[in-house]
């Protein structure tokens, strides 16, 4: 999957035809990619696949989850100079945005160093880069939420809509789903949160709830229900996730992971 994925994203590049391979000298050259901001890298996979595919001879001086200082070297390439240039700006597009998603990533985690809490992104990813994006998160420190719809029947409030009877909803699909597939339901209050487990939902979502009812859902669960996992998502950022995570919940999910961060800058310099 990695292979056809770099390939889609060089040939977009390349289009018709890198100009400059029809005049620009095929002398050996050598190179390197230099981090020109600290951060958390990633995408390295990625290029090395690329590496493969295009016989670009590497070295990567560092892997993906490590920390990076301005200044330095991520990697060193050799081959043909119009090999090497046809692929400079796929190589950095794949680690400047993986790695701004690590380092977003890790940003968050700090905050919740010393708890036990799981910090999850979410389906916002952009079209076509899930795997991708998601991969990143996991560079950062994070874990994955649902891969798509085909994980985990998740219950949003648009769904619940167009429920009459959640209890009889949740026997059918029991019946009818994978006997391993779990069942996640988004609440708003606390009371919907209980009738959520009362129903058999294998994990609830405390959504834009505010810190002292997802600790009464908490307790509620932990009394009746201890082996329900309690999700919090909605408004939390990097200011107020430790108060998320004080309040007992198994994991914090947020789509701004992904969708609020900012690519990392790194350049390519021929030797």
């Amino acid at each position: 999957m990695i292979k056809s994925f770099v390939k889609r994203a060089l040939q977009e590049d390349i289009g018709r035809g890198d100009l400059f391979r029809l005049v620009g000298k095929k002398r050996k050259v050598s190179a390197k990619i230099i981090a020109k901001q600290e951060g958390i890298l990633a995408g390295v996979e990625y290029v090395k696949s690329l590496c493969k595919i295009e016989k670009i001879k590497y070295e990567f001086l560092k892997k993906d989850g490590e920390s990076l200082q301005k200044g330095d070297i991520i990697a060193v390439f050799e081959a043909k100079a119009n090999k090497l240039l046809m692929c400079e700006r796929t190589m950095l597009n794949l680690m400047q945005h993986a790695s701004g998603i690590a380092t977003n990533v890790d940003s968050y985690m700090q905050k919740l160093r010393g708890q036990k809490v799981r910090l999850l992104d979410t389906r916002k990813t952009r079209p076509h880069l899930r795997i991708f994006e998601k991969y990143a998160v996991r560079c950062g420190g994070g874990c994955n939420h649902r891969m798509g719809l085909d994980d985990c029947l998740m219950l949003k409030d648009t769904h619940l809509k167009t429920i009459e009877d959640l209890n009889s909803f949740i026997k059918e699909a029991r019946y009818k789903l994978p006997y391993t597939t779990k069942i996640e339901i988004e609440c708003e209050s606390v009371d919907f949160a209980k009738y959520a487990m009362e129903c058999g939902a294998d994990m609830v979502m405390c959504d834009n709830m505010k810190i002292e009812e997802i600790k009464e859902v908490v307790e509620y669960k932990n009394t009746n229900y201890p082996y329900i996992l309690i999700e919090a998502s909605g408004n939390i950022t990097k200011d107020n996730i430790l108060e998320y995570a004080k309040t007992g919940v198994d994991a914090i999910s947020s789509g701004s992971l992904i969708h609020q961060a900012t690519w990392l800058d790194f350049s390519m310099r021929i030797e």
